[in-house]
This record gives structure tokens, C-alpha cells and sequence, in this order.
């Protein structure tokens, strides 16, 4: 109908008038002053949605599922509440205050949570997707304390999609060994990630049962796919599986090869891994002519097609050797028992010891290091780590920090903290972030008391303070809280020596206060966690 005066103007030439402006569009009829346009406008906005027809109404979804988790005591709840409000900062290495960051707490909030079994209160759902949402780390977690609800919430909300991925069977229980036909229908049928999960819990449970699931689809499985499923049988990897691998080392794709030579030869007492024996050991030999035994080394010379079958990369990477590329591999698939026969009968000890000729050093022992971590071999990881004050800051054969991190990995973690404590009495805290990382949290006494003290120590110094706020921030989620009343006496500003950095005493104490404060905040959460305890407000 065309319009008159006595009808609204059409929506779209207002709202284009009255955003370029009456001079660069020509306003509706009587409605040139941007006074009466703008009023034009605003009453045919209110005419529009007065006017709306209501939407056709959507099917009420259903219930979300019921969750038989015991729900978490009063004083947890008011916590959980409390780090969910929290944000973090805007970061960096300046001063954070003395208060503590609660949003850090978070995952070990959660890690204690889940421990203890509860369920987490239905109205903090949101925000925990949310937190889990911005940050990935969390999702695991949140997702396994959130349960089935979480998924139910999430099929509501595209910003949650991700729980719906991260979820496998999108909160569908797996089928257990006593439902056969569910086991064998969700293996034919589910998506990828059902598959993964289903695969990975029939591992945990029954490591045979498994690997005769996948044997029944191998040959039909995508590459991509077959790649995954292989990485499932890390767990409880065993003798019995030897028979598989062997067939998977003629697989058409080269990372399936590489897999599973990888995994044989984690097992010391398969096949492949005597063979690497022979070939390594053919490399590798003492040389009693000189003053001193020493180890000589004679690379391989060529890359042949046994050795590629058993996993050996032929084509070296930008800017190694071929030769050198090749040995490091054979010696990292070789089991390490096989090298005191080979060597004279020597200790692993022993073996490290021995100088070795024309710089082969590095590589050779670099590849001890990645056997050991990959064997699991404690004894060759105690040989290769050496004694933590050593000089240079560990062992002959640990050329990195990384490396040496990854050999403490396979240390009892008792023995993993001592060793650490070690270090850092011996070096500082400059090298030992990245060892710290691997010990077990809370850190065991003795390293807990190793890594105040040496922060006390940087501090009565004079240290640039800024460059330890990494180890800070560790500190404030790995101590034991009991060591909170050790640091009663840090908690002053200390005289600042001479050639101290500009400031540095004050950001020690708060640094320290920070401290005290979140350790003793950590004790009281865990107490809050306590289904019998009812703790005061901290």
C-alpha cells in the first residue's frame, strides 16, 4: 500500500535516513527536520515490536538427567562460588599484590572436587562452562565434575558445543564387558570420538579384549583413524600385543609404522627390539688400546630396508647427518639391558662414565636418554641424570633441561623430589622450573623447604625479583600449606642491600604475603571439602 500521511513511513527509509543523515538520503515525506525523523523513527520502533506475532512455540526440552553424586558441603559450594567469580588479571611480571589469585586455584579446587565425588550445585553449571569455555586446561575437569548435566546444558547453548566434543557419546554411558551387543554396536556405528573412548575404556579394563575389538576393523580403518586407535594400546602395553604391532609395522601409512615400532620397542623383550639390539650394538663397542677404555662409535652407513620397516626414518632432518640421524634412532629402539653384555659387563653407571671418542658423546648419549624415558629404566635414568650437584648442572648424558625432566619422570616420585631438592640447593632456582614441573604436587617436604629456602636466599641477595615470579606462582599451587608457617619470618621488608634492583624488597614481601595467604586459603579449601567438616568462613 503506498504511503500517506496517514500511514508510518516504511521501516527501511527511515532507518537508512536516519543513519546517513537527511543531507546524503532523502528523508519520508514531512520528515526532513532530524527532529521529526528521529521521532518517526523511534515511534515506529515501538509500532514494530508492538506489532510482532508471537513465535510459533518450541517443544519443551527434556529434563536434564538426574545426578546421584553426593552434592558438595554449604562451605565448598560458597567457595566454588567465589573462584568462579574470580578473573583473572591482566598479567604479566609486575606486582600482583598479596592477594591471592584465585582463578589459579581453580583446577586444584576441582582436582580435589572430583576426588571426593561430589556434584557440584546446578546453579554454578553455567559459569563452569563458561570458565572451561575460556580456558581449555579447565575442560577436563569441569567436564568430569560438571557430569551429565553439563551436556544436557550444552546441546541448549552453542557457546558449550565444546563439551558436546569434549564428551564423548555426548554424555551417553559407555557400555561395560556385560553389554556385548551395545560394545560391538557403539564400536560399528558411534562417531570417531565414541569409538576413541569406548576403545580406551575397554583398555583400561581388559588390554586383550580390546585389541581383539580393533584387530576385527583394523584393515578397514582410516589412516587417520587407525593412528588413534593404535596410540589406545599405551596402556597396559604387554608381551601379548607384540603379534599386532608386528603386523601394523607393514601398515601403508608411515606414522602407523612409526607407532608401532615406537611401542615395540618399549618392549624389551620383543622382537623388534632385538633386533635394534644387533644393530646398535654393531655401532657401538670399547676400545681397550688406549690409556683409558673408551667408547667408539661407527655410525651406519646406509638406511636399509629392514631398518625402515622396523621404524627407521631414512631422510635426516634440515641440519643433522644421515649417519648420526640414523644411530640415534637404533640406539633409542635398542634395549637398554642388552648395552652391560655388549660393554664388558659394566654398570649403567659404568657405561655413562666412559669417555667416548671423535664427539659422539651427545648423540649417543641422547639416545640413552630417550630409551630410558621411553623403557621406563630407572636405574639408566639415575646413571644419566648423575648426581644433582654434579657441575654443569647434571649428568654426562642429560644434555638439556627438558631431557633431564623427562628422566625424573620415570623416578619413584619420592626419590624425583629428593633429587630435585638436590639441585636447586646446588644451582638455584634459575634451571629448576621446569624440573619443579614434574614433581608431585603437594611437594614433598624436603622440597618444599629447598625451594624457600633458595627464594629467601635470592631475596636476602638482592635478586631482580621479577624473574622468580614464575617459581612464586608454582610455589602458591604446589607447597604443602604446612610450610605456611615457615614463611612467618619472610613477611617483612628486608634492608636492600646496595646494588639491589630499584623496589626490590617490596615486591618480595608481597610476594611472600601472596604467599603465606594462598597456602593458608588452600588448607581451608581442602578442610571445605570434607563431607563431615563444617569450617568457618576463612
Amino acid at each position: 500500500m503506498p504511503h500517506t500521511p496517514h500511514t508510518p513511513p516504511p521501516w527501511q527509509n527511515l532507518l537508512t535516513a536516519a543513519l546517513l543523515g537527511t543531507d546524503r538520503h532523502q528523508p519520508p515525506p514531512g520528515q526532513a527536520h532530524p527532529a521529526a525523523l528521529l521521532d518517526a523513527a523511534a515511534a515506529e520502533t515501538v509500532r514494530r515490536r508492538a506489532g510482532l506475532r508471537p513465535g510459533r512455540a518450541a517443544p519443551r526440552p527434556e529434563p536434564p538427567p538426574t545426578d546421584p553424586r553426593p552434592r558438595l558441603p554449604a562451605p565448598a559450594a560458597r567457595r566454588l562460588a567465589r573462584l568462579l567469580a574470580d578473573r583473572p588479571g591482566t598479567g604479566g611480571g609486575g606486582r600482583r599484590g598479596s592477594a591471592p589469585d584465585l582463578m589459579e586455584l581453580l583446577p586444584q579446587w576441582l582436582a580435589a572436587a572430583n576426588a571426593h565425588g561430589f556434584a557440584p550445585p546446578p546453579e554454578t553449571l553455567p559459569a563452569l562452562l563458561d570458565a572451561a569455555r575460556a580456558r581449555t586446561d579447565l575442560r577436563p575437569a569441569v567436564l568430569e565434575f560438571a557430569g551429565s548435566r553439563a551436556l544436557w546444558l550444552a546441546r541448549l547453548n552453542p557457546d558449550w558445543r565444546f563439551a558436546l566434543r569434549a564428551g564423548p557419546g555426548a554424555g551417553a554411558s559407555l557400555p561395560g564387558p556385560e553389554e556385548p551387543d551395545r560394545v560391538a554396536a557403539l564400536w560399528r556405528e558411534g562417531l570417531f570420538a565414541e569409538r576413541v573412548a569406548l576403545l580406551a575404556g575397554i583398555r583400561a579394563r581388559d588390554a586383550d579384549a580390546a585389541r581383539t575389538l580393533l584387530s576385527a576393523t583394523w584393515p578397514t580403518e582410516r589412516a587417520e583413524d587407525r593412528l588413534m586407535f593404535l596410540d589406545s594400546l599405551r596402556t597396559g602395553l604387554g608381551p601379548r600385543d607384540e603379534p599386532f604391532l608386528e603386523q601394523a609395522l607393514a601398515d601403508r601409512s608411515r606414522n602407523v609404522r612409526a607407532t608401532a615400532a615406537e611401542l615395540l620397542s618399549a618392549l624389551p623383550g620383543s622382537a623388534l627390539a632385538a633386533r635394534m639390539a644387533v644393530r646398535a650394538g654393531a655401532c657401538v663397542a670399547v676400545d681397550h688400546t688406549r690409556d683409558t677404555p673408551t667408547l667408539v662409535v661407527e655410525a651406519p652407513h646406509e638406511c636399509d630396508a629392514a631398518m625402515e620397516r622396523d621404524g627407521v626414518a631414512a631422510k635426516a632432518p634440515s641440519g643433522r647427518g644421515e649417519r648420526s640421524w640414523w644411530l640415534g634412532q637404533l640406539v633409542e629402539a635398542a634395549p637398554l639391558a642388552a648395552w652391560p653384555a655388549r660393554l664388558g659387563g659394566r654398570t649403567p653407571e659404568e657405561i655413562v662414565a666412559l669417555p667416548v671418542a671423535d664427539d659422539w658423546m651427545s648423540e649417543l648419549h641422547a639416545a640413552w636418554c630417550r630409551a630410558a624415558v621411553r623403557q621406563r629404566d630407572a636405574a639408566w635414568s639415575r646413571a644419566l641424570l648423575g648426581a644433582p650437584s654434579a657441575p654443569g648442572a647434571g649428568g654426562p648424558g642429560a644434555v638439556s633441561l627438558a631431557e633431564r625432566a623427562k628422566l625424573l619422570g620415570t623416578l619413584p616420585v619420592g626419590e624425583r623430589a629428593d633429587w630435585v631438592a638436590g639441585f636447586i640447593a646446588a644451582h638455584g632456582l634459575s634451571e629448576a622450573f621446569q624440573l619443579l614441573g614434574v614433581c608431585e604436587v603437594p611437594w614433598a617436604a624436603p622440597l618444599g623447604r629447598a625451594v624457600v629456602d633458595a627464594l629467601n636466599i635470592a631475596r636476602d641477595a638482592g635478586s631482580y625479583p621479577w624473574s622468580f615470579s614464575g617459581v612464586m606462582g608454582l610455589a602458591e599451587r604446589c607447597l604443602d600449606p604446612a610450610e605456611a608457617a615457615r614463611l612467618d619470618g619472610l613477611l617483612t621488608t628486608p634492608d636492600e642491600p646496595e646494588d639491589a634492583s630499584p623496589g626490590a624488597g617490596g615486591y618480595w614481601t608481597e610476594a611472600f604475603q601472596r604467599l603465606s595467604t594462598t597456602l593458608r586459603l588452600r588448607a581451608v579449601m581442602a578442610a571445605e571439602l570434607m563431607p563431615a567438616a563444617e569450617p568457618g568462613p576463612s
